[in-house]
């Protein structure tokens, strides 16, 4: 196999007159199409899906390969966002313009949302980053308008998907163009804030989840059971199968595993973060199922506790090679962690300040991050069609924010052009792509029925 090179971010083009890089832009349209875009057939050649899903499972911790599998096996959604690596092999033999940029890598649309920043501001921006590599820009918003065409594969028509993942591209493509118009500083500290009712109604955000999340950064605060300090020993609630202790005997290895990686982790935070987190110590640690992509990864939850009872969540969450890497190229940090760090600060406009990396129990890397508070995640599967044209809009918007930071958003917008050939070859890919995850989604089913792979009952 060819060994691919580092990907590492191409050079900046900033300092070099906006209509020369217009124009290179355009040039791009000569060996890649805006309307090749739109094509999809799944070759001869193409990997069975379930072999890839296989070879992921043998790096994952293998009891929790049942609920993996038996979670995407619950819709054709389900499985693409578990399947994260299947459409990455698909995406890498499509046209492409060779522009790369910081790529969020598992671009769906239930990886945005809205959290609470440093300056305590409801902010909405991608919030998982666990495939973030350099790699070509297409693959995020084919990906992220493919999500909604299979998030409402069986509730809205063709028509209404079409327009769904159409609107993706549009969003795209104008936000680009705003950003290509913008000063580059103005550009870089672009946010989208969620400040009032009428801004996140526009970005398909009922007011319901707005109150709860501004309640929330409010009332922030947690004050954990330490009154009696001889007697009582502050201890994270069981939520299982989701949130969970180790067995008895494992647990003080466990405990003492996570306490030993505490170090490592202050170590790659800067000087003055590392300072806060001095103000805190561990006193309870267990395990955490997250999502459906990241099932079977080591994950867990950190109860840090200050002098006075405050309590601080952070989460540990295993980081490995980002599934863009077998096709982009490997990434040029040592350790996955930093892998994600980097992408993450690169593509969010407000980050996690206590976000850092370290290698943690069983000696897998690991990544380290807040549990948010006032957390808002967007209900897609039960919203009216108007809603999620508004949510489809708000993410493609959102995801040309975040590439404008690594990349060009002049060059990009210059090939992107003014008309609707791009949003409507992205919206044909869509469609198209759905019904190839309808039936990956069926083999997933056979897979499991042939015992090919592991999953709970059907009750489960």
């Amino acid at each position: 196999m060819l060994e691919l090179p580092i990907a590492a971010l191409p050079g900046q083009t900033h300092t070099l007159p906006i209509e020369e890089r217009t124009e290179r832009g355009r040039a791009l349209r000569d060996s890649c199409s805006r309307i090749s875009h739109g094509e999809w057939s799944a070759s001869k050649g193409r990997r069975d899906p379930i072999e890839i899903l296989i070879e992921q499972g043998q790096h994952r911790l293998p009891e929790l390969l049942p609920l993996r599998y038996s979670r995407m096996r619950a819709s054709p959604f389900a499985f693409l966002r578990g399947g994260a690596a299947v459409m990455a092999a698909d995406l890498a033999g499509l046209p492409s313009t060779g522009l790369r940029m910081q790529a969020a890598g598992d671009c769906h649309c239930l990886n945005f949302g809205g959290f609470a920043t440093a300056e305590r501001r409801l902010a909405f921006d991608i919030n998982d980053f666990d495939e973030t590599a350099v790699a070509p820009w297409e693959w995020d918003v084919k990906r992220l308008a493919t999500s909604f065409a299979v998030a409402a594969l069986d509730r809205f028509d063709i028509p209404t998907r079409t327009a769904l993942a159409a609107t993706v591209g549009r969003s795209y493509r104008q936000t680009m163009a705003e950003m290509a118009a913008m000063p580059v500083l103005d550009a870089w500290y672009r946010a989208l804030t969620l400040d009032d009712d009428a801004t996140a109604a526009a970005a398909g955000i009922t007011p319901h989840d707005l109150h709860k999340a501004d309640k929330a950064l409010v009332h922030a605060v947690e004050i954990a059971d330490i009154r009696h300090r001889g007697k009582s020993v502050p201890r994270i609630a069981d939520v299982p199968p989701l949130v969970y202790h180790p067995p008895a005997d494992e647990a003080a290895a466990f405990h003492a595993d996570v306490e030993e990686m505490l170090p490592g982790y202050a170590s790659s935070l800067t000087p003055e973060r590392r300072t806060l987190l001095a103000r805190y110590r561990l006193a309870d640690t267990a395990y955490k199922v997250v999502g459906v992509g990241a099932v079977g990864t080591l994950c867990g939850v950190m109860l840090m506790v200050s002098g006075n009872g405050e309590a601080l969540y952070l989460q540990f969450k295993e980081a490995t090679a980002s599934v863009l890497e077998a096709h982009a190229g490997p990434s040029p940090y040592s350790h996955p962690g930093e892998r994600v760090l980097r992408g993450q600060r690169l593509l969010q406009a407000a980050g996690d300040i206590l976000l850092g990396f370290t290698t943690g129990p069983r000696g897998r890397p690991v990544y380290v991050r807040q549990l948010r508070d006032a957390k808002i995640k967007p209900q897609v599967e039960i919203m009216e069609s108007k809603d999620m044209q508004r949510y489809a809009a708000t993410c493609g918007s959102v995801l040309a924010r975040a590439h404008s930071r690594s990349g060009d958003a002049v060059m990009l917008s210059g090939y992107l052009g003014k008309n609707d050939d791009f949003d409507r070859a992205i919206a044909a890919f869509a469609l198209t792509y759905a019904e190839q995850t309808r039936r990956d989604h069926t083999a997933l089913i056979d897979a499991i029925a042939a015992g090919r792979l592991p999953a709970l009952p059907e009750a489960s």
